[in-house]
């Protein structure tokens, strides 16, 4: 019987480039989701994880537009009274700037077991270089 439902063997996942430079962070961040869930590809499936690998290179050069640098704030809470702690986008940056894409991705998946399987997938580096082969033809997001 012919069906577009894949079969687990039968999931191919291919390595995808994206470029971070220059780039807006949310509207990225929604092509690196699309990614890892496979939407882009005619075998989806909501219940599957059918998606490719992403590594996202120059993380540390990504753009938010207006004034989301000083003042759009990322909250952690310890579980005690009094223990929330605020980061703006420029103290995150400074710490650690791949944590704006991870945070902006983590945020747009889906909120299930799946998630923490396609987050596992997504390889984030501040530079040009990266360890990961991959086919050029595949490379996404990179303005000429």
């Amino acid at each position: 019987m012919n069906t577009t439902i894949p079969d687990v063997k039968q999931i191919r996942r291919d390595w995808r480039l994206v470029d971070a430079e220059g780039q807006i962070l949310g509207r990225m961040a929604s092509r690196i989701v699309v990614l890892l869930r496979g939407k882009h590809k005619p075998t989806y499936t909501p219940h599957l994880d059918t998606g490719d690998f992403v590594v996202v290179i120059n993380a540390d050069k990504v753009v938010v537009t207006g004034n989301k640098e000083r003042a759009k704030l990322y909250h952690r809470f310890s579980g005690y009274p009094g223990g929330i702690h605020s980061l703006t986008t420029e103290e995150v940056r400074t710490r650690d700037a791949r944590k704006l894409i991870e945070y902006a991705v983590f945020g747009m998946l889906p909120k299930n077991k799946l998630r923490a399987r396609m987050l596992r997938r997504l390889h984030l580096y501040c530079g040009d270089r990266q360890p990961h082969t991959i086919d050029k033809t595949l490379a996404i997001g990179k303005k000429s």
